[in-house]
């Protein structure tokens, strides 16, 4: 058997497979995010520490012998978050998350330094670590002065596991201290932010192993000893590995909390400018992009939250049958962008409000606008030299059938729905346990799942959609201008 371990910003969750690949059960348990100023985003470590440990009692209650029968366990999270730790291994701060903006400033600094992007392959973005670890130097100095081992929020668990210092690929490339293409620590990056090499943790890769579980754990959960803990993966790394998008050309959609555009790559393709994240792949020697937006189901929960109904009351509400973009426009700018605009200070707007705007016409502009900032992350990667010919949908969002139409109509691309299953973040996690723990060829193992349905384009609305794109992608500058103003 073999355990996947996701720790997302709502919940984590526990996955156990067999040898097969077979699912045999799964536990969650749950997660809040702290907002204690506007654009901060906060959790507190310990919270992680319960949710695991829920997530696994949940398991042992309903599937003790499978539980006890575990080699491997695989990890993966949520990336960029700043855990600061002493050397007492104890936690000097809330993590502050992959969406928090407040180290805009220190972005903008460290990005005009040539060497980010010329090493990393990557705008240095408000939501990577490097620019989170300067602002706390800026503003919160005493602490940044205990910070002994900064931890990747995953790789604070595994310290917990393991008692072990260790990182990644996937996940540190994510920091704008990797060099993604050596796939190591760069010693002048961490030095730019007044760090050193023995302040981070080791780096091995996603397949290899990662530490042991602890004796103590092993026992309260009913396993024996000598369990394997994968390197693991960063969140979308790890969903890859479960849709088994690990070769070129390969590509999914993710619609979470944030939206993902994701494409596998055999080589290292940098590109900066556009915006797309260049990263490690969490199999050896394979490398991927990403176009990244901040808010895709999100900003429906937003909407949802307004409205006072579920998000699942206000896709009902649409139909099945996709619609021409009605004249209301809306930027789901909610906590800034990356892909295009590398902007934490944007802010969404609803654009051509009129009495006649329903609450459908509302959703309806709601997932079109998170289905045109992901036709933005397509023109990124086609800059970048990436050309997709169709994309497998995930995450929660994508059991909305009106907005998988959308979305398929906006890229223009067919839209493929895998059969049914948990192909995501813990799956793939699991997958990693067990090629740690076996020494099983990654590529064989990362399979992708059967097709169960294509969504593609609606030719007739395609013409309306690209229209709407245009107009659109007209309006961010205007209100950039007008936020300036």
């Amino acid at each position: 058997m073999y355990l996947g371990l996701d720790l997302g910003t709502s919940g984590v969750k526990a996955l156990l497979i067999d040898g097969n690949q077979t699912i045999v059960g799964s536990g969650t348990g749950s997660l809040d995010v702290s907002r204690p100023h506007p654009g901060w985003s906060e959790q507190d470590p310990a919270h992680w520490i319960r949710a695991t440990e829920e997530a696994i009692a949940a398991l042992k209650a309903t599937h003790p012998a499978e539980l006890a029968a575990v080699r491997g366990i695989g990890l993966s999270g949520h990336m960029h978050g700043a855990t600061l730790i002493d050397a007492a291994n104890q936690v000097l701060r809330p993590c502050i998350l992959w969406n928090d903006t407040r180290s805009h400033a220190e972005a903008a600094l460290l990005d005009a330094d040539p060497q980010f992007r010329a090493i990393t392959g990557n705008i240095v973005f408000p939501g990577f670590t490097a620019p989170k670890l300067a602002w706390v130097k800026n503003n919160e100095p005493d602490i940044f002065a205990k910070v002994d081992c900064v931890l990747l929020p995953k790789d604070y668990l595994r310290l917990w596991l393991t008692g072990e210092r260790i990182s990644e690929m996937s996940d540190s490339a994510g920091t704008s201290w990797l060099d993604t293409g050596k796939r190591a620590w760069s010693e002048s990056l961490l030095a730019a932010t007044g760090l050193t090499e023995r302040q981070m943790p080791s780096l091995v890769e996603g397949t290899d192993v990662g530490g042991m579980l602890k004796a103590d754990l092993a026992a309260k959960w009913g396993m024996g000893s000598g369990v394997v803990i994968a390197g693991g993966a960063g969140d979308n790394a790890a969903s890859a590995c479960g849709m088994g998008t690990v070769g070129e050309g390969h590509a999914f959609v993710s619609l979470g909390t944030s939206g993902v555009l994701f494409a596998a790559n055999a080589s290292y393709l940098p590109n900066p400018e556009s915006a797309v994240h260049a990263f490690c792949h969490a199999l050896p020697n394979t490398w991927h992009q990403m176009g990244v937006i901040l808010s895709a189901t999100d900003a429906l929960n937003w909407h949802a939250g307004i409205t006072g109904k579920s998000a699942a009351e206000l896709t009902q509400e649409l139909g099945d049958s996709l619609k021409a973009p009605s004249g209301v426009t809306f930027l789901p700018y909610l906590s800034g962008e990356r892909t295009p605009h590398n902007d934490a200070a944007i802010r969404g707007a609803f654009i051509g409000l009129g009495h006649e705007s329903s609450r459908v016409v509302l959703t309806q502009a709601v997932l079109e606008g998170v289905s045109f900032a992901l036709r933005d992350s397509l023109e990124a990667l086609k800059a970048a030299g990436t050309n997709l010919s169709r994309v497998t949908a995930i995450g929660g969002g994508s059991r909305s059938r009106y907005w998988l139409k959308s979305i398929a109509t906006a890229l223009d691309l067919p839209v493929d729905l895998p059969a049914d299953g948990d192909f995501g973040a813990a799956f793939g996690a699991a997958r990693l346990g067990l090629i740690a723990a076996t020494g099983a060829d990654p590529v064989a193992t990362c399979t992708a799942p059967k097709t169960d349905e294509t969504i593609a384009p609606d030719a007739a609305l395609k013409g309306a959609y690209e229209e709407a794109y245009q107009r659109y992608r007209r309006l961010y500058p205007a209100l950039k201008a007008m936020a300036a103003s």
